[in-house]
């Protein structure tokens, strides 16, 4: 099945991977933009933010450089001054953001990606932690 899913993926990240292997999971394969080889454009990002209904702080990255030394943990810096470091460094994205015709979600945990799949899982799904998240008849796995 294709359909008109794109994921904003970092290969190094295992949340990301997770992500990446759930939509798999339903069968689809999406557009996979590896975000630190093909930044999105500045209009691009600001309305994936609006789209997924967060802030940009919500989508920054505060884990490893260069977030404390750009002083990103400044609350009093705007939503301009956010983004403006995500461009600049868009290791700064946190990652995977998800894009299908059903919205748009920074999948942390991964499996908040199943919130917007169009289709159903098609068997069981185990994160690379072993952590179950589908069971064998493609149901989500409650915590």
């Amino acid at each position: 099945m294709t359909a008109d899913i794109i994921i904003y993926h970092n290969p190094e990240c295992g949340t990301s991977r997770n992500t990446l292997a759930l939509i798999r999971n339903a069968g689809i394969e999406p557009h996979v933009v590896e975000y630190l080889k093909t930044p999105p454009s500045r209009p691009l990002i600001e309305q994936l933010i609006e789209r997924a209904g967060i802030k940009p702080r919500d989508l920054l990255r505060e884990k490893g450089p260069p977030y404390a030394e750009l002083g990103l943990d400044d609350d009093s810096l705007e939503d301009r001054a956010l983004v403006d470091a995500m461009m600049a460094h868009p290791i700064l994205i946190n990652r995977p953001l998800v894009m299908t015709p059903l919205g748009v979600r920074l999948c942390r945990p991964s499996e908040t990606v199943l919130d917007i799949l169009p289709g159903r899982q098609l068997g069981a799904f185990a994160k690379e932690d072993g952590e179950q998240v589908i069971d064998a008849d493609g149901n989500r796995v409650q915590p």
